[in-house]
């Protein structure tokens, strides 16, 4: 049996703080995709991948990487899985040898037109509200990196 804690250690609660929501909401995330994202054969960060790579062709892995707040030791094995499956090209920049340029195949793109992500919106409850709480969400992690940076500017 757990012992109370001392004088309620400041009104000092885990589900006080916004950190813990966030990232348990994140994890609660990682299980409703899970189902559907097995069925095709996907882990969520390969699928996150093909989702910033259907924004634009020829993007770099560096770019790419900016864009999911990956390392590039981390995205090179997803993007090696992503093409052995079929559905990235990577290819050497002719420009620069040293960039590597990606891009969706057109098995990707099939893959992604079949709507993965429509349930999980409905599944999180919030109606009307969702581009609301995205924008929110989005804003939240902006202004973190902002400090993180060291940058002063309000968002």
């Amino acid at each position: 049996m757990p012992r109370p804690a001392k004088a309620d250690a400041k009104g000092r609660k885990l589900s006080n703080f916004l950190c813990f929501a966030v990232y348990s909401a994140n994890l609660a995330f990682g299980r409703a995709y899970k189902p559907i994202l097995d069925a095709v054969g996907l882990t969520y960060t390969q699928y996150i991948a093909m989702i910033a790579l259907s924004e634009a062709d020829e993007q770099t892995v560096s770019a790419l990487g900016e864009k999911l707040f990956l390392e590039s030791n981390t995205l090179t094995p997803i993007l090696k899985k992503l093409e052995q499956s079929g559905y990235i090209s990577r290819t050497r920049d002719p420009a620069d040898e040293r960039q590597v340029r990606v891009s969706l195949t057109a098995a990707g793109r099939r893959l992604l037109d079949k709507e993965i992500n429509a349930s999980l919106v409905d599944a999180t409850g919030l109606g009307d509200e969702f581009p609301i709480v995205q924008k929110s969400v989005v804003r939240l992690r902006d202004n973190l990196l902002r400090h993180t940076r060291g940058d002063s500017k309000k968002g």
